[in-house]
């Protein structure tokens, strides 16, 4: 009986440390970290992480925690540059970047509308994002980032819904070397091979694609 009296006080100290967990996430989120420097989250991207497409700033809402963990780590070693994030990055400490991924990923999101593999494209930027350019060495951006762009695991975000701006930002940052946070420099290899009228092109497309709110 006393053992399972101390099972149970410890899963509901554990319940409500993890709670709590989560509400730092989203007070650092809110109101920024301890340190100075560490500014808060939502004047970028939103109180629901939605983020502000006409400025490109993107939405963080529902992206993986090890995704968004790891892209704190790059902007504080500098494999991610960014003027704006960089410094922010820095002010974090570890708990409160643990927490504010944990927060991040727990915001709803909107879901990728269903796309069909047998979707023909119609636009050559279409092409490159349905069927790459194999002949280029160039995969379709789907067959990593899924079936409309709507992300799979912790290593592929989702790029439908996002602002063409801000793709259009990050396809820029593989070519010059600003970003090279992957560990075989895929995304470097693919962007180089793109011209700057299919940059302009692909982003559009995934950023035209349409999102399912979720209940």
């Amino acid at each position: 009986m006393k053992a399972l009296q101390r099972t149970l006080m410890s899963s509901a100290l554990l319940l409500v440390l993890g709670n709590a967990h989560a509400l730092d996430g989203k007070k650092v989120f809110m109101e920024g970290g301890a340190q100075a420097g560490a500014m808060p989250c939502v004047a970028c991207h939103g109180a629901d992480g939605s983020g502000m497409a006409a400025a490109g700033f993107p939405r963080l809402a529902g992206l993986p925690a090890a995704y968004i963990r790891k892209q704190l780590d790059d902007f504080k070693s500098g494999s991610r540059s960014n003027p704006v994030m960089g410094p922010l990055a820095l002010a974090l400490t570890q708990a409160e970047a643990d927490a504010l991924s944990q927060a991040i990923a727990a915001m709803p999101a909107p879901a990728a509308a269903v796309l069909h593999r047998s979707e023909m494209p119609t636009n050559a930027a279409q092409q490159l994002a349905l069927q790459g350019a194999w002949e280029r060495q160039i995969p379709a951006c789907v067959s990593c980032h899924g079936p409309a762009g709507s992300g799979i695991g912790d290593v592929f975000p989702p790029l439908a819904g996002q602002s063409a701006t801000y793709l259009a930002a990050q396809l820029t940052a593989w070519q010059n070397g600003t970003r090279r946070n992957d560990a075989n420099d895929l995304m470097g290899h693919i962007a180089k091979s793109l011209t700057a009228e299919e940059v302009q092109g692909v982003a559009q497309y995934f950023a035209s694609l349409d999102l399912e709110a979720k209940p």
